[in-house]
């Protein structure tokens, strides 16, 4: 039995400490907000998170991160946004023994650093892993068979990760490519804010498939810029990511690109869906193409409608106009 402690009381935060708890070891969960544990502990579930799911009193919450202390696993199960603030409040409690796993996909803007990146920077000593790949906290909760990847460049502390919170409805791959999971997984979410608004639109299964198929194509061409193996972009944290995201209403960043389409403003969209990591990484995911120049077209006219008040037909007549060319693969 490990003791695992969560940073993070949100639908995947607590969807990982069910998984935790199913695998017999000692949970804790952090939230910065008392109010949401109380909430979650008076209905005995996260009512708008996740309805139907119960939460054990065997898992502990608490908002003093001083839980952080003597854990063999600590857990960022939180917002791209809050990383870099949150590993800066855990970094005190965290000895070099404990296991760094970030859950999180997203990009920092302004750094443009992945989320692991982040955490390096503020807690750099411990051995870090990151958890991704096609995995809705709706789903993991209620034990729906799901396959993730554990990425890291420690082996020995993948494995653990496997090992421990591995069974029979989770199964976890390993994989040493840690920049390519987090690219893929942080990009996806853009290409389905664009499926979701070609949803809005009423557009077809073509157009979906189109996205799908030369969306990967530019995460792909971004990863290998950035050192990434792009045989990464066809498992789990690549195509497998990007399909769970495209398809499912789940997906905050689907039903935010389908309010969008049908004419919602995106702040608008994002005030009324939540957390919407594609509308963050967007930018950041662009800023870093023309950085390393990169042509990423889909990312550039997500960004114009997104940022610069782009008709989301004209970005779409955009795309679907330019040169003509072969197909890369």
């Amino acid at each position: 039995m490990a003791k695992i402690v969560i940073l993070g009381s949100g639908g995947f935060g607590l969807s990982l400490a069910i998984m935790a708890e199913h695998c017999g070891h000692d949970v804790t969960v952090w939230s910065k907000f008392q109010s949401e544990i109380d909430d979650i502990r008076s209905h005995g579930e996260h009512v708008q998170k996740l309805p139907g799911v119960p939460v054990s009193e065997s898992i502990a919450m608490t908002s003093d991160i001083s839980c952080i202390k003597g854990c063999d696993v600590l857990i960022f199960g939180i917002p791209s946004s809050f990383v870099r603030d949150v590993a800066k409040s855990a970094a005190p409690y965290v000895d070099d023994k404990m296991i760094i796993v970030n859950t999180g996909k997203g990009l920092e803007e302004g750094s443009l650093k992945t989320l692991s990146e982040v955490i390096k920077e503020e807690i750099p000593t411990n051995k870090l892993v990151v958890l991704s790949g096609p995995s809705h906290a709706e789903e993991v909760a209620r034990c729906v068979p799901t396959t993730i990847v554990a990425a890291s460049e420690n082996h020995e502390a993948a494995e653990f990760v496997q090992r421990e919170f591995g069974n029979s409805y989770l199964r976890i791959y390993l994989n040493d490519d840690v920049k390519g999971c987090e690219i893929g997984g942080a990009l996806k979410n853009i290409i389905a804010l664009c499926v979701g608004i070609c949803d809005g639109l009423g557009y077809g299964d073509n157009t979906k498939a189109a996205l799908m198929t030369r969306g990967i194509h530019e995460i792909a061409r971004l990863g290998k810029a950035c050192g990434a193996d792009v045989t990464t972009f066809s498992g789990l944290t690549g195509i497998g990511d990007l399909i769970v995201t495209c398809t499912s209403m789940h997906s905050r960043n689907r039903r935010a690109g389908i309010l969008i389409g049908q004419g919602v403003s995106p702040e608008e969209a994002v005030e009324r869906v939540g957390t919407v990591e594609g509308y963050f990484c967007c930018k950041a995911a662009y800023d870093l193409s023309r950085r390393l120049g990169v042509e990423m077209p889909i990312t550039e006219q997500l960004n114009e409608v997104l940022f610069n008040g782009g008709d989301v037909r004209l970005a779409l007549g955009a795309l679907m106009n330019r040169p003509q060319n072969y197909e890369e693969l």
